[in-house]
């Protein structure tokens, strides 16, 4: 049976375009060229999914989305909004307000084809996930070669805060720092990748737009993951999801730790547990000595303070035999008397 699908339009050219875009594609279509219009015939028709323009007469597309989300019958319809307004606040906040999904215009076939059966697949997934257990590794094999392979060079910027997520990143060899950037120039890095590691997944789950900056700390290669096909192995594998609800609650309490060391740290204890972060992400967890090649000024993001107060507390840990420097270098000499270190 084709799925109904209502489009919300006040322009006659892109309203007529989609729809004839969409019966190409075996779906039913339903029209409607005002909000007011489109509640109605929601309401009564009851489609599988609605695209809705954001400016409209009559009734815009938050209205629509409102009214729409307060009754039962229509409140678990999927919804994505179709707007070619650029400023990124509008589309922040339709996906606040419950949004599943966002198409920017003029779209193609393609990304119209996509964001429908995405969210239609989201719908009706099956109950408990899949009947039979998948083996986990397996699964994300299959994820992984679904990526696209890209070479990073040293301090390039992957994406910005506020960019709109288009993909998962898989970190196939290189080293990556997600960070946020104040507006007198400090940075303060939140989280550090190696290889192996997935990053972006968090914008991605939440259907918001990148909340920190992302750039490499080392030449990268780096899987470029669909969006789509992310979302899709999230919502329809058990083990997937299992694997980034931890990587989630990971970095939640990670952030939690970063906040608090932060609020009741001294410097001197922050350079040190920044030092012990570096050398258990990049270094030989086995291993009580480690060599780190890390920036003055990417180390002083992490610790939250001036490069220069860095330099200060690398130059008495110097003194007190607990690291040497050569050249870029830092050669912690003991990891265990570095978390030894008190306030």
């Amino acid at each position: 049976m084709a799925k109904k699908v209502l489009i919300i339009e006040d322009n006659d050219d892109i309203r007529e375009g989609t729809a004839e875009m969409l019966d190409l594609a075996g779906y039913e279509t339903i029209t409607a060229n005002n909000g007011k219009i489109g509640v109605e015939l929601a309401v009564k028709n009851l489609p599988d999914i609605i695209l809705c323009d954001i400016m409209m007469p009559e009734l815009d597309g938050y209205g629509v989305l409102y009214l729409l989300h307060k009754n039962p019958k229509t409140a678990s319809i999927p919804f994505i909004f179709m707007t070619a307004k650029a400023e990124r606040a509008d589309m922040r906040k339709g996906m606040e307000m419950g949004a599943d999904d966002y198409l920017t215009k003029p779209f193609d076939d393609v990304e119209l084809y996509n964001a429908i059966e995405s969210r239609l697949k989201r719908r009706v997934k099956p109950e408990g996930f899949q009947s039979t257990p998948a083996d986990k590794e397996a699964l994300f094999f299959e994820l992984k070669g679904k990526g696209k392979s890209r070479s990073f060079a040293n301090k390039q910027i992957i994406f910005v805060e506020g960019d709109e997520p288009n993909y998962l990143y898989y970190l196939k060899s290189g080293q990556v720092k997600t960070y946020k950037r104040f507006k007198d120039g400090r940075e303060l890095s939140s989280t550090l990748y190696n290889d192996g590691d997935f990053f972006g997944y968090e914008s991605l789950c939440s259907g918001s737009s990148y909340a920190d900056n992302a750039a490499t700390l080392s030449n990268c290669e780096i899987l470029l993951i669909s969006k789509t096909d992310f979302i899709d192995y999230l919502l329809n594998h058990q083990e997937i999801s299992s694997a980034f609800i931890n990587l989630l609650s990971t970095s939640v309490r990670a952030k939690e730790e970063q906040m608090l060391q932060l609020a009741y740290f001294s410097v001197r204890k922050r350079v040190a547990e920044a030092l012990i972060q570096v050398a258990h992400k990049f270094g030989d967890k086995e291993s009580d000595t480690c060599t780190l090649k890390i920036s003055r000024d990417d180390l002083a993001a992490l610790v939250g303070t001036a490069s220069e107060t860095v330099s200060r507390m690398l130059a008495d840990f110097k003194e007190e035999n607990l690291i040497e420097k050569t050249g870029n270098a830092i050669n912690i000499k003991s990891i265990k008397r570095l978390k030894e270190i008190k306030q």
